[in-house]
């Protein structure tokens, strides 16, 4: 019995021993491996992640939400409002219009409000109907009050927000800096139509195909000043215009009319012609105290779309910007 003892005594005092040099081995592996994960994690850039961007409370004209907020984006960042054209999805539209990168590079937060086929069966944004135009109502009032959930999340400069759209986008863009003249500082339309250039689909169909009858300055203008909060004395938004001379959609008449709608918001009759861009390429100012406020550019057999260097030879976003004050 006793040698059976001492046996087993000596087999526990052996495993034993055993036992905690691997526990002690194993816990200087572990050590040895947290260092070095610490050692990396320190030398790792720290990725930042955005803050949501909560659904507003108000959203009369049923519109999405979608955003793009480039990573580590500062305080006091510029804000782009982005209206895609017919048939179009928000996300693709902000990509291939060369906005997506443009925001990267630039540190822009972006906003693309989305149209739904419960409003309108080809995903067109109703700018020609007065209930989604008007201020506080319909799509306008959803675009509203998601710029301002965005500028607020996101902690955007409010001297510094804009908006830009394609056609129907286009249209509604002009209307919302009309009705909105106190949110956005300047905007662009690229193939779209003055505020308040209709009133029904037929109106619509008719201004779009350039017809209608002719309107005078101060009939535009009215239209323009018939949207904005009542008393308004503010400045009203500068806006980049884009037009193709081949486009079969939407009239290019419609660029000029709207040139003339804003000049004249802004006081400004008299144009100036600047020495062409490119081969094909117009560009005409308006001035207001020797700083352009409104700008056209008109693109000789350019169609239906947004100008992107692929497609034309020149980036319609990229002038946007300058004309903004956002680049040099």
């Amino acid at each position: 019995m006793a040698d059976k003892i001492t046996l087993r005594d000596k087999l526990l005092s052996l495993a034993t021993g055993w036992w905690r040099e691997a526990a002690d081995q194993a816990a200087e592996a572990t050590t040895q491996a947290l260092d070095q994960l610490q050692g990396l994690a320190r030398e790792m850039p720290i990725a930042e992640v955005p803050a949501a961007v909560p659904q507003p409370s108000s959203n009369p004209g049923h519109l999405t939400l979608h955003t793009h907020i480039p990573q580590g984006l500062p305080t006091g960042a510029p804000l782009v409002v982005l209206l895609h054209g017919c048939g179009q999805e928000p996300q693709s539209f902000a990509r291939e219009t060369g906005w997506r990168s443009l925001a990267d590079r630039h540190g822009l937060a972006l906003l693309m409000p989305g149209q739904t086929e419960a409003n309108n069966s080809q995903t067109c944004f109703n700018w020609f109907r007065p209930g989604d135009t008007a201020r506080g109502q319909g799509e306008a009032g959803s675009i509203a009050a998601m710029t301002e959930a965005v500028i607020t999340a996101h902690r955007c400069d409010r001297r510094r927000v804009f908006a830009t759209g394609l056609s129907a986008g286009g249209a509604m863009t002009a209307s919302l800096l009309a009705a909105y003249p106190d949110v956005f500082a300047a905007g662009a339309v690229v193939a779209g139509l003055p505020a308040g250039a209709a009133n029904n689909v037929m109106s619509a169909m008719s201004r779009m195909a350039g017809r209608g009858g002719e309107r005078s300055r101060s009939e535009w203008l009215g239209l323009a000043r018939a949207q904005a909060p009542e008393g308004f004395t503010g400045l009203w938004p500068r806006l980049s215009i884009w037009h193709g001379s081949a486009d079969n959609v939407v009239a290019p008449s419609n660029g000029l009319d709207l040139a003339r709608q804003f000049a004249s918001l802004h006081g400004v009759i008299q144009s100036i012609s600047r020495p062409r861009f490119a081969r094909g390429v117009q560009h005409t100012v308006w001035n207001a105290n020797d700083h352009p406020v409104v700008e056209l550019w008109q693109l000789d057999g350019v169609g239906h779309l947004y100008p992107t260097p692929d497609q034309c030879g020149i980036s319609a976003a990229e002038h946007i910007l300058t004309f903004w004050g956002l680049t040099p």
